[in-house]
């Protein structure tokens, strides 16, 4: 009889996600007639938009309990209070040394290609490029304030997921210095995870409807016409994008975790298509939190590593922030020379973390950084309005991909993931559960924590 239950398992997995495997094949269909659409009735696929962005608020609406619950769960479990700190102060300095080379890497592109040369700038697109200029991105003292809520309930319901994460911690931290008696409140909280998993779970059977719409508005709004003038700068963003992915993070996985990037990028192959339909990173969070967990790193770096590094480690909007400002600068006639260029990025670089969370915080944060910095340029943000949302399809991707790799390193570099748990999941022989999106017969909280401690790697 034992013999027999570990070969039924997977089975009765593969039934579970065969059935979900009909969902992302219909996204696929979905996203096909949005660009149809988009291309034979324009005017009419412009006002589909609420169809994405409804799918896309539903999702971000099961954030930050998702987040709560994770975090919470994680550090409460955990006996040491400096688990957790090695693993946040770890996770800080790699995503800073991430966003350093991305912005390397789209500097050299960007002086190579030098895409802006020869356009023209119109009164109109001037108007446009002013336009883009947010007053919610905050400088870096007004930033770090807003992560504390006005109340512990309205992290909630504000939405700022690091706003989530500080409340989350404060209380993981409490209930482990509570000991045993925090155990009922960790299991009531296991238990408010698996219902907002299985609410996830439901949500996505709208993909097919959010997918079609979103896509269909975009093509509608843009055309092919925006795109053939600014074909050279896309090309050159998404070719950037794709050696930083599979170079510069295929070969960092490589070293470190001893492991393929596509083989990890395979597995999260659902992930990958939900962003791409909705050009939302958000949109694959509480997904990526779950696989992961699932894959074999530990509740703790899942919960830190993912939801920071959703604010933190945004290595697509760094490249495109560099090429973007050097597309501008030759564009307007005043090319910048590496002097100049440098002192700009980085600027740019502590601005992108004023603006975590806000919408369409590639644009705004490119606008509202030039203002502060090079006001000259924001003429210029006007050229890349058209083609922006078909930018933040790769600047998407790129900032998922940044952010699953790095919860595989720092996993391995902290010593908590189960390598042999991690090559059984990516060979297929342990599927994800896409009904529950959690592992159901993992053991409750409080019960047998040094049984999950042991299957840790201790490299």
């Amino acid at each position: 009889m034992a013999a027999s239950t570990p070969g039924t398992a997977p089975a009765a997995a593969r039934g579970k996600r065969d059935r979900t495997h009909y969902l992302y094949i219909a996204v696929i269909v979905a996203v096909a007639l949005g660009i149809v659409v988009g291309l034979v009735w324009p005017d009419a696929a412009v006002e589909l938009k609420p169809l994405g962005t409804g799918f896309v608020n539903l999702i971000k609406m099961m954030i930050s309990p998702i987040i709560f619950c994770t975090i919470v769960l994680g550090i409460g479990s955990v006996r040491k209070a400096a688990k957790v700190g090695a693993v946040g102060g770890i996770a800080l300095g790699y995503f800073l040394v991430m966003s350093l080379v991305a912005l390397a890497i789209g500097l050299v592109v960007g002086n190579v290609l030098h895409p802006g040369e020869g356009l023209h700038l119109t009164d109109a697109l001037r108007q446009t490029g002013h336009a883009q200029v947010s007053s919610d991105a905050l400088p870096p003292v007004d930033f770090v304030l807003s992560i504390i809520p006005t109340t512990f309930v309205s992290a909630f319901t504000e939405g700022q997921v690091l706003q989530t994460l500080l409340v989350a911690l404060l209380a993981g931290f409490a209930l482990q210095a509570m000991g045993q008696a925090g155990q009922p409140v960790l299991r009531g909280i296991e238990h408010i995870q698996r219902l907002v998993f299985r609410i996830l779970s439901m949500v996505m059977w709208a993909a097919p409807i959010g997918a079609f719409g979103a896509i269909a508005a975009v093509v509608g709004s843009a055309g092919l016409d925006a795109l053939k003038s600014l074909a050279v700068l896309m090309l050159g963003f998404y070719v950037t994008c794709f050696l930083f992915v599979f170079v510069v993070l295929g070969a960092v996985l490589r070293i470190v975790a001893g492991l393929n990037v596509l083989s990890l990028f395979k597995y999260l192959a659902r992930e990958f298509l939900l962003i791409l339909s909705t050009s939302s990173s958000e949109s694959a969070l509480p997904r990526l939190i779950a696989k992961m967990e699932h894959l074999g790193v530990s509740k703790p770096v899942v919960g830190i590593t993912v939801p920071t590094g959703y604010s933190f480690n945004l290595d697509g909007t760094m490249i495109y922030m560099t090429m973007a400002s050097l597309y501008i600068a030759d564009a307007l006639g005043t090319p910048m020379s590496v002097g100049e260029q440098i002192p700009l990025l980085l600027f740019l670089l502590l601005a992108s973390k004023g603006a975590a969370g806000v919408s369409g915080a590639g644009l705004a944060t490119l606008a509202g950084g030039l203002q502060s910095h090079k006001p000259a340029l924001v003429d210029g943000v006007g050229l890349i309005v058209g083609i922006d949302r078909f930018m933040s399809e790769a600047r998407a991707l790129t900032n998922f991909a940044g952010n699953a790799v790095a919860t595989v390193l720092i996993g391995t570099w902290t010593k908590e993931i189960d390598q042999d748990r991690v090559r059984r999941v990516l060979a297929g022989d342990l599927p994800f559960d896409e009904t529950t999106l959690l592992d159901e017969d993992r053991p409750a909280v409080g019960e047998a924590p040094e049984a999950h401690e042991e299957g840790l790697v201790k490299a």
